[in-house]
């Protein structure tokens, strides 16, 4: 299906009304190249796009954006673990929901990330203490100009703190296809982090870290469908131990995640609550109030309005922490994809 000149509205969790010179729903992979290649020979910009939530549109897209609708799901059991095949199209919550309701127990603490199952491995979701890593097996990759998929293991798709082979290697000129989960049939529930660790760890069941999880992202993010937003805007900065140690002595409450290779995780919802933004706006955009680490469509916020938020937010965040957070979220311009630091300032 192509359209000319369509909105890219409907297509972007912020809601702008933003529009792209051609829009093609693509529901195989044939019309996955089809569309790619006569972009192409038509020496026009390309961009793949999931459910649109992890991305910013800075002015309308100049060429055609391909919306990946891949969708398949396939369960292979063996003695230790249940394998999953899963188009890249597929909804990724309404995936977590399914595999509860089968049995297959892991990804729980993933409930309600917004987007694609064929986003999850460019951005190595993760949430309360699960990574999309720690349950990939692998991911198919469609090379657009030849056709040929190609299959990456877990560990040759670079997996990092949001980030992977997929934000470079192959990142233009690919489309991920369907993703492959291993999802071990001795469950260990994963208890770290924010309610869940008020859990019992020897009766919790699956469902419950569900629920649990379901309940407090519902209580501290915004449905898109009524409130325009991309989650989480900027991503926890990673610090050397050295300097969080000196954070710690001035701010004695400052969570601190340690991490490997000598770094520790900081919480960017926390740098940006103790710098008394939320609530703060520019335009139509806004700082949410119930959870700072998240910039709102608050009042027909235009992209200008959300660059110019992002950009007090970073300066204020660095003006007294000396830390300098950058946007999780992908900015995209009139012909591809722009260094969101580079644009904010």
């Amino acid at each position: 299906m192509s359209n000319q000149f369509c909105s890219l509205k409907p297509f972007n969790t912020f809601n702008l009304d933003v529009h792209a010179r051609h829009i093609v729903v693509a529901e195989t992979a044939v019309e996955l190249i089809d569309a790619w290649q006569t972009s192409q020979q038509q020496q026009q910009p390309v961009l793949l796009l999931g459910e649109g939530s992890n991305i910013l549109f800075l002015e309308d897209f100049q060429g055609t954006v391909i919306v990946n609708r891949l969708k398949d799901i396939k369960v292979e059991e063996s003695s230790s673990a249940w394998h999953l095949h899963i188009g890249a199209g597929e909804n990724w919550h309404e995936l977590v929901q399914y595999t509860l309701t089968k049995g297959f127990f892991g990804l729980e603490n993933l409930a309600m990330i917004p987007g694609c199952v064929g986003s999850a491995p460019i951005q190595n979701i993760g949430a309360y203490g699960v990574e999309l890593k720690n349950v990939c097996e692998y991911v198919d990759v469609l090379a657009l100009a030849t056709g040929e998929v190609r299959r990456l293991l877990a560990e040759e798709c670079q997996f990092g703190y949001r980030d992977s082979v997929f934000k470079h290697q192959y990142q233009s000129g690919y489309a991920i296809v369907a993703v492959g989960l291993i999802l071990k049939k001795h469950w260990v529930p994963i208890t770290l982090y924010g309610d869940l660790s008020q859990l019992d760890a020897e009766t919790v069941t699956p469902q419950q870290i569900f629920d649990a999880v379901c309940h407090m992202r519902s209580s501290k993010l915004p449905n898109p469908d009524v409130t325009g937003n991309a989650g989480s805007f900027f991503k926890n900065p990673l610090v050397d131990a050295e300097r969080a140690r000196s954070l710690a002595k001035n701010y004695p409450d400052i969570p601190l995640y340690p991490q490997e290779d000598n770094k520790v995780k900081l919480a960017a919802a926390w740098l940006i609550d103790r710098c008394d933004l939320k609530g703060f706006s520019v335009g139509g955009a806004a700082v949410h109030r119930q959870q700072a680490l998240v910039l709102i469509n608050q009042e027909q916020a235009t992209s200008s309005d959300i660059v110019a938020l992002a950009h007090e937010v970073r300066q204020r965040v660095g003006r007294k922490f000396n830390v300098w957070l950058e946007p999780e979220v992908r900015f995209i311009g009139a012909s591809g994809e722009k260094d969101a630091v580079g644009v904010i300032g």
